[in-house]
């Protein structure tokens, strides 16, 4: 592994790793408030980091059955699929060795990962990774242990912390591809108009089908 990019990903990884943290705090107290203790929640950040797929099985398994509430966490993790069909041609070694390469893959360590020719590096992606599962599951913890009101963090504007970290990060990949940017404005649209006859939930897995533009082939340039 290329330490210099290792390291690289690890300085890029804290910043998103810190506004995960600030929703770590939530789940974690919230997951405390449904009567999920202590352990359970701090395992299951552990294993699943993933902030939006959590949230969903927390939310959906208090209105519904355990079916409707993994089907649900599917779903919303149904973009992964496309992430890794994305950075597959990166990865290095035989199956096992780009499996366990492909655990690391997160929103931001994907976007952090992203090289200027269009692939991604293994590494880098790796070393983003690591300081945002560490804020995650610490967050995770901390949160059951001190159960914080929904009303103090947003008293001190932490709710949204994580979404305008993602924010800078989507309008940093926007300005450097035109792909993106056509992905993002396609998404935006689907979303717009599934918010007219869905919830917000459902519309934001309907603007996944944006990144399908990231299927079509990309058109060389001729000058």
């Amino acid at each position: 592994m290329n330490t210099k990019a290792f390291a690289e990903g690890v300085r890029l990884g804290v910043g998103p790793g810190a506004a995960a943290f600030v929703l770590a705090l939530s789940f974690g107290a919230e997951a405390e408030a449904r009567g999920w203790g202590f352990g359970l929640p701090v395992l299951f950040s552990a294993l699943a980091f993933s902030g939006s797929a959590q949230f969903t099985l927390l939310t959906a398994l208090a209105g519904g059955s355990a079916l409707a509430a993994i089907t649900s966490s599917v779903l919303i993790n149904a973009r992964y699929l496309v992430m890794s069909v994305a950075l597959n041609d990166s990865l290095e070694g035989g199956r096992l060795r780009r499996a366990v390469q492909a655990l690391a893959l997160a929103d931001a360590s994907f976007v952090a990962a992203h090289r200027d020719d269009g692939r991604y590096d293994a590494a880098r992606l790796i070393g983003a990774s690591v300081p945002q599962w560490i804020f995650w599951v610490s967050g995770t913890a901390i949160g059951a242990l001190t159960s914080p009101s929904s009303e103090l963090m947003h008293t001190l504007g932490l709710d949204v912390a994580f979404p305008a970290f993602f924010l800078i990060l989507a309008l940093d990949e926007l300005r450097r591809s035109r792909r993106a940017f056509a992905a993002a404005l396609f998404g935006a649209a689907i979303a717009a108009l599934l918010l007219l006859v869905t919830s917000p939930g459902y519309a934001l897995l309907g603007a996944t089908a944006g990144a399908l533009i990231g299927v079509l082939p990309e058109k060389e340039d001729t000058a």
